[in-house]
């Protein structure tokens, strides 16, 4: 599970790397504008998104455990 969440961070931190990437190059040179980033952006919410579910389900079938801090 820990490799998993730590998948999904490096595919979230990824995306948003590549939506800053087409931020800054595309329109340049003449060229025109894409939708890469938008759709970079989208794919960044997803990943959020399947991690958040992903990690309600492994909470709730017992793979994962909290271990936060005691209450008083």
């Amino acid at each position: 599970m820990k490799w998993f969440i730590l998948l999904a961070f490096v595919a979230i931190v990824a995306s948003l790397g590549s939506a800053l990437y087409f931020m800054m190059r595309d329109g340049q040179d003449g060229r025109p504008k894409t939708n890469n980033m938008a759709r970079a952006l989208a794919f960044r919410v997803g990943f959020s998104i399947l991690l958040f579910v992903c990690i309600l389900v492994a909470w709730k079938l017992g793979y994962i455990h909290p271990s936060g801090v005691p209450l008083r």
